[in-house]
């Protein structure tokens, strides 16, 4: 199991998934050619992509998404609730899989759990992925942390999850108090303290790999943010990375992580 962040943040969002020969995008949230040139970076083609999962309607996250699958002929899983949410911007796939939170489905031979999180969209989900093995926990775009989704990312071997913004800087940077306000509430996204805290309640010794994603670059810092979880690096067994906006992070592979 390999994944990597293509690129997180308001701008836009994508990671990259690969099991063997099944080969996956959660969201794509910039161009296709965009996409195309980051995939290209860490050695993948397009062509060999398998399918599309998708956690919500938002542009950030479906920017790219109609293109690629008309390109490519690769289905899009989603919920039926994000596709119509979506209007036009999705309404020309390849094909559409539909899937409903709660309820665990199979592409090729990997398990895939959507699950609901809590963000100002039509069925917004995370999702946890398996091949019997190692589980993957993907879980961005949440205003709160709730019991369901501290039970489904636990366990896992490793997580992409948000620290979106320091309350500081969101209370005195330029957003217009609506945004502000949407922002920092239950349905917007995670503060800085918020991430760190759900991720010193998941840790435990088979998490082999963290990175902390839809960081804000007018809201946040990275100094910030690796000052948040900087009580959780004398965990030796785990890598804590930070993703960006403007470039593809690290190509992970989980598999020579886990022994």
């Amino acid at each position: 199991m390999r994944f990597c962040v293509l690129g997180s943040g308001s701008k836009g969002n994508c990671t990259y998934i690969e099991v063997g020969a099944t080969k996956l995008l959660i969201d794509a949230g910039f161009t296709a050619i965009e996409i195309e040139r980051r995939l290209a970076g860490i050695g993948v083609e397009a062509t060999t992509l398998s399918a599309i999962l998708i956690t919500h309607e938002h542009s950030d996250h479906i920017r790219g998404v109609s293109v690629l699958s008309r390109r490519y002929g690769l289905p899009v899983l989603a919920s039926s609730a994000t596709i119509e949410a979506s209007g036009v911007v999705l309404a020309k796939l390849h094909s559409h899989t539909g899937f409903m939170p709660g309820v665990t489905f199979k592409f090729a031979d990997l398990e895939i759990h959507p699950f609901s999180v809590s963000h100002d969209a039509a069925d917004p989900v995370g999702f946890l992925i398996s091949d019997g093995t190692l589980t993957f926990g993907y879980c961005t775009d949440t205003g709160t942390v709730s019991r369901l989704i501290q039970h489904r990312l636990s366990g896992c071997h490793a997580l992409v999850i948000e620290s979106n913004h320091d309350p500081d800087m969101l209370r005195n940077g330029p957003y217009p108090p609506a945004l502000k306000q949407r922002v920092r509430s239950k349905t917007g996204h995670l503060a800085n303290q918020e991430a760190a805290t759900l991720l010193a309640d998941l840790i435990h010794e088979d998490l082999k790999h963290v990175t902390l994603a839809h960081i804000s670059e007018t809201n946040n810092r990275p100094e910030l943010v690796r000052e948040c979880v900087s009580h959780l690096c004398g965990f030796k067994t785990l890598r804590i990375a930070l993703a960006g906006q403007d470039e593809a992070g690290e190509l992970v592979d989980l598999s020579g992580l886990v022994c």
